[in-house]
């Protein structure tokens, strides 16, 4: 998952005294740090160091990511007026991260390096919100009382978070994924009217490059039917739905997932049960990406997650 390394010590060690976005804007940091955890559990992948706010903080928007707190944005958003200041991203804007995908695909070798966005909903959630929300609730007014504004605001940041992918891809990675992490605060009814026409057209922006494309969300367990229509090859799953029962709702894709994160704190014997659960409900899809059901904790400890990566290679 994304920010995999941030329970290892060497990420604390090398982030120490460094704001988040300017971690994200120095390229020789993000190849650190998307190598550590290749480098000490041997995963098959590497995911980006970054995060989804970099586009939207390459194209201007005031904003900072506060320790404890998270993304949160000056001037929220609100208006047509607001969302026509929002400007395309070009790839110039973000040359820190393609500089950083040059780097780490002539570190990785074989290893494929996987490139991620948010997804245009949970983009517009901290837009609008000005903050993370737990009840999201001036998303859903804007959405729901000037969805004219809406659709404006989403297909925007499709086209934001697609130009983030492609340029990825360009440089280089293997795969790209695109986040949604606060999509599972809808209906299905509302996700399919007002979020995934934008999520498909983010996704259909490297349509054309041949990569896989993984769709990932939170909470998002009777969207999973729909996710799967945005035209993703792979679709990410969270713990709360058992994956056999998630590959029945994909329409005959790829699943990710989906270990509960807290499960690597169990003691080993119930946790390697849960893990061969997982891998063997897995095989009732067409293929599967044993995941993590969510982000790792920061304090997780390394070492069990080095033994369940072993584990799964066994199996």
């Amino acid at each position: 998952m994304r920010q995999a390394g941030r329970a290892l010590p060497e990420y604390r060690a090398a982030r120490d005294g460094i704001p988040m976005l300017q971690a994200c804007a120095t390229p020789e940091l993000v190849c650190e740090l998307t190598l550590q955890p290749v480098r000490r559990y041997g995963v098959d992948a590497a995911i980006l160091f970054s995060d989804i706010v970099v586009p939207l903080k390459a194209i201007g928007v005031d904003l900072d990511i506060v320790a404890g707190v998270g993304p949160v944005v000056a001037a929220p958003i609100a208006s047509m007026s607001d969302v026509e200041a929002l400007r395309a991203l070009s790839p110039d804007d973000v040359t820190f991260v393609t500089d950083a995908v040059r780097l780490l695909v002539a570190e990785l070798g074989a290893t494929p390096l996987i490139g991620f966005a948010g997804a245009p909903f949970t983009l517009a959630s901290y837009l609008i919100e000005g903050g993370p929300s737990r009840d999201h609730l001036k998303t859903k007014t804007l959405m729901y009382a000037r969805p004219d504004v809406w659709h404006a605001l989403l297909d925007r940041l499709a086209e934001i978070a697609g130009a983030f992918l492609r340029a990825q891809v360009l440089a280089g990675a293997s795969a790209v994924q695109l986040f949604d992490s606060w999509a599972g605060a809808l209906s299905v009814d509302d996700y399919r009217q007002f979020v995934l026409p934008h999520s498909a057209k983010a996704l259909g922006t490297v349509g054309d490059l041949n990569v896989p494309r993984i769709h990932f969300g939170v909470g998002t367990g009777e969207l999973l039917t729909s996710m799967g229509e945005a035209g993703a090859d792979v679709v990410g799953v969270d713990w709360r739905v058992p994956l056999d029962v998630a590959a029945s709702r994909v329409g005959g894709r790829a699943v990710q997932g989906n270990l509960d994160p807290a499960m690597v704190f169990a003691p080993w014997d119930v946790l390697a049960a849960a893990a061969r659960e997982v891998i063997a409900r897995g095989r009732r899809a067409p293929g599967h990406v044993f995941n993590l059901g969510h982000g790792v904790l920061p304090s997780t400890d390394p070492g069990v997650l080095s033994r369940l990566v072993e584990l799964v290679h066994d199996s």
